[in-house]
């Protein structure tokens, strides 16, 4: 009976170590990305030819930095996570759990207004979001999407807050936010700059001045659980070289360093 039983119990030691080399392999190879959802197109880019030069695969988790934030805190398995904001990068750092001296500032974006096209819209100073002709404005949740909290800054600013309130509608980020000027579904929406490169339909009616809110700042860090800490930190370089800047321009944001 021994000996029927051998066979079988060495077949299964084998695909046991063979399916723990093959899961080992993997892990080696993949680098997983949580990401502001405003860097969609252009890391999706750089991720491509990061990949092939690296022989990794590039997994991304794209969604507001808050809920990115959140999702990590509550033990999400990531290695490298960019935030629209350093905020979310302080609560993680506070919480222990961002490898030491990882962190890095990569990129800043501005503060726009925009209309749809078709729309007979001019704004020449945020007073004129007060005006009946405009009803409707999306922005970012101020408590989960940083473009919202730098869009409620911005109104707050000014001295518009509280009367532009009512004709708020708030977006879960900032491609939602996006959604409901493009759906129709508002008269003007309050993005980043880097988002009206997305469809040819919009136009930018006013740009915020960059002192009516705090820098907008991407920081990119490492996460402590991290398993692939060599990869992690070759594509938090990669994304300061000046191939990756080049997309990063060509999408319109402004890259703060260059190794």
């Amino acid at each position: 009976m021994h000996r029927i039983f051998l066979p079988i119990l060495l077949c299964l030691l084998f695909l046991t170590i063979l399916l723990l080399g093959c899961t080992e392999r993997q892990l080696q190879n993949e680098l997983s990305v949580f990401a502001a959802i405003s860097l969609t197109d252009a890391l999706t880019e750089i991720g491509e030819t990061f990949a092939v030069e690296n022989q990794v695969k590039v997994y991304y988790n794209f969604a507001a930095s808050t809920t990115l934030q959140r999702q990590l805190e509550k033990g999400a398995s990531g290695d490298v996570f960019i935030s629209a904001s350093p905020r979310q990068v302080d609560a993680l750092e506070t919480k222990g759990l961002l490898e030491a001296e990882s962190r890095q500032n990569l990129l800043t974006n501005r503060l726009v207004l925009v209309s749809n096209k078709a729309m007979e819209i001019a704004v020449e100073t945020p007073e004129t979001l007060t005006l009946s002709k405009i009803s409707r404005i999306a922005i970012g949740h101020p408590d989960i999407v940083p473009a919202g909290t730098y869009a409620k800054e911005a109104l707050y600013h000014f001295g518009l807050w509280e009367t532009l309130h009512p004709k708020l509608v708030f977006g879960t980020d900032v491609r939602a936010t996006l959604a409901y000027l493009t759906a129709g579904n508002v008269d003007v929406a309050i993005v980043y700059k880097t988002d009206t490169t997305l469809t040819q339909n919009l136009k930018v009616v006013y740009q915020f001045p960059s002192d009516a809110h705090t820098p907008i700042t991407y920081p990119a860090v490492i996460l402590k659980s991290s398993q692939q800490g060599r990869f992690a930190r070759k594509f938090v370089a990669y994304l300061q070289s000046a191939g990756s800047t080049k997309i990063f321009e060509k999408h319109e944001f402004t890259v703060l360093a260059l190794r």
